[in-house]
């Protein structure tokens, strides 16, 4: 009966999961099934749930392949444009918040907490509350409308949660450690670099994971920001498929599915180095 039980208890679960990540991902598999459908099974009534033809005709418009629709959204500028930003934040930020973690786990000096506490202030902090500043900041700068602006607000978000996570996840790794390796005679730079951050790459696959979907995904800031296809990202980028009457959503859904598939990719090849991080930690441990 106890196994029985569990079994029931396990199939529950399972189920209970099952129905949750099907509720979840039902948007986005309305969302592939609209770019790949028919135009007239759009705005039908019934709803067609399944398409009943798959048609790749949504994506050559977008791409300009299809002779009977003018391409008029240049989607290979915003994808240029978000790679370009996405890529610059992450590494960037993955860097300075990984280095900014290290010292604030490692040495204390005048004024450690207060100084971390405003750091972590300043993430609390809206991202629509901080446009107009920004904006000021980079007409200023003669940033505005610029991927270079764009990237460096999308790095000043970041940092602050990547030295917060990176700074728990080397207080997880014994000082005796650095103590160790001060002995043989390595310094502070050296002791982090062969030391600490091969066991830190865990932690810095997630800051990774999490500083590219934000700056992938961000709108409010990037539709201030950027106002031309120079400098225009995807999210900003959707809304050319509006006009005063009409939506395009088979475009619309086309693009959004572009937009899915770098995201998809990066999280995976980060995800491998998460395990392999996971792995050498356990090695050296």
């Amino acid at each position: 009966m106890k196994i029985n039980r569990r079994k029931l208890n396990v199939w529950a679960y399972d189920i209970s999961a099952a129905v949750i990540l099907f509720i979840f991902i039902l948007p986005a598999l309305w969302i592939v099934f609209t770019a790949f459908r028919p135009a007239n099974e759009i705005n039908v009534t019934p709803p067609i749930w399944i398409p009943r033809q798959l048609t790749l005709d949504a994506f050559a418009s977008l791409f300009g392949l299809n002779p009977d629709v003018a391409a008029g959204v240049p989607v290979k500028e915003y994808m240029r444009n978000s790679l370009t930003v996405a890529v610059i934040a992450t590494i960037i930020s993955v860097s300075f918040g990984t280095m900014a973690g290290y010292a604030f786990s490692r040495f204390h000096f005048k004024g450690h907490t207060m100084l971390f506490l405003l750091i972590m202030l300043s993430r609390s902090v809206p991202g629509i509350a901080l446009g107009f500043p920004l904006f000021l900041l980079m007409r200023n700068y003669g940033l505005v409308d610029t991927r270079t602006g764009l990237a460096f607000v999308y790095i000043a978000i970041n940092i602050p949660f990547t030295a917060w996570l990176m700074d728990g996840f080397f207080r997880q790794i014994p000082k005796e450690l650095d103590e160790a390796a001060y002995i043989d005679g390595c310094n502070h730079w050296t002791a982090f670099w062969r030391i600490d951050l091969p066991l830190a790459l865990p932690g810095m696959s997630a800051a990774a994971i999490f500083a590219f979907l934000a700056a992938w995904n961000e709108y409010q800031i990037a539709s201030l920001i950027t106002k031309t296809p120079a400098s225009k990202t995807f999210p900003v980028g959707l809304y050319d498929f509006t006009t005063q009457f009409t939506v395009d959503w088979r475009g619309m859904t086309a693009m959004s599915v572009l937009m899915i598939i770098p995201a998809i990719v990066f999280v995976i090849l980060t995800q491998r180095r998460l395990t392999e991080g996971l792995t050498f930690g356990a090695l050296k441990g």
